[in-house]
């Protein structure tokens, strides 16, 4: 059977490892060309030898999320190299744990620049080549702290409260256009990030990156009538509707 991505592009960001990884595999299994995008030239290069041996074709671009410049060459190299994006995954995200009289300024402004500050950038510089797609997909993964507020998480809660609000008003801005814009908000998934936040949960509760690039590949390529703008995806132990 044909593969339902040959010849579309994509960009993952925080391609280096996790849930980016995942997805990056999941896209190269449907023949995709994937731009692999993180700080870890190292990282990357493992991800593109598994995205080539998935059937994809990859390219890597060291991307610093922090910095504007470093976004808009991204979106350049990708132009230049394919004249063409049809697939933006803004996956990458920091976090940190802290009493909110316990967080700096600095922290805050970490978590704002790489969780919602670099997708707006990104967002923003791709749009042009996007709109050139037939159809195009954007898919901003947000948290389950995005919907919701946990003790500890104010810098990295807020910051991915904003970028749920700033794909709401995306989404409407390209309501009825070739790009679809969506956003997915996962529980607990088993990743380094979640290490660091929640130590307290059980391996085995959580969810794998591959389910959640497996929810990213239907985004992405399902083009009926049914639209999802925003999915909330836990783990099987927790409650429903987090």
């Amino acid at each position: 059977m044909p593969k339902r991505l040959t010849g579309k592009v994509a960009i993952v960001t925080g391609a280096s490892r996790g849930i980016g990884r995942a997805i990056s595999i999941a896209l190269a299994k449907e023949a995709a060309i994937v731009v692999l995008t993180a700080r870890s030239i190292d990282k990357l290069r493992e991800t593109a030898e598994q995205v080539q041996d998935a059937g994809g074709k990859p390219e890597v671009v060291v991307t610093e999320l922090a910095d504007e410049e470093s976004i808009k060459n991204l979106v350049k190299v990708t132009s230049e190299k394919f004249g063409r994006l049809d697939i933006l995954i803004n996956n990458a995200g920091v976090t940190h744990s802290a009493k909110l009289e316990e967080t700096t300024t600095q922290d805050w402004d970490w978590c704002f620049l790489v969780n919602s500050r670099a997708p707006f950038i990104l967002c923003r510089e791709a749009l042009p080549l996007l709109k050139k797609s037939e159809t195009a997909s954007i898919v901003n993964i947000s948290s389950v702290v995005g919907v919701k507020g946990y003790p500890l998480q104010c810098a990295y809660t807020a910051s991915k409260h904003a970028i749920r609000g700033m794909t709401m008003s995306l989404a409407e801005e390209c309501n009825h256009t070739n790009v679809r814009v969506h956003l997915l908000c996962p529980g607990g998934v088993d990743t380094d990030l979640l290490d660091n936040v929640r130590p307290d949960l059980k391996k085995q509760d959580l969810m794998r990156p591959e389910e959640i690039a497996e929810i990213v590949l239907y985004l992405v390529t399902h083009k009926g009538n049914a639209f999802i703008d925003e999915l909330h995806v836990r783990r099987a132990s927790s409650a429903p509707w987090f």
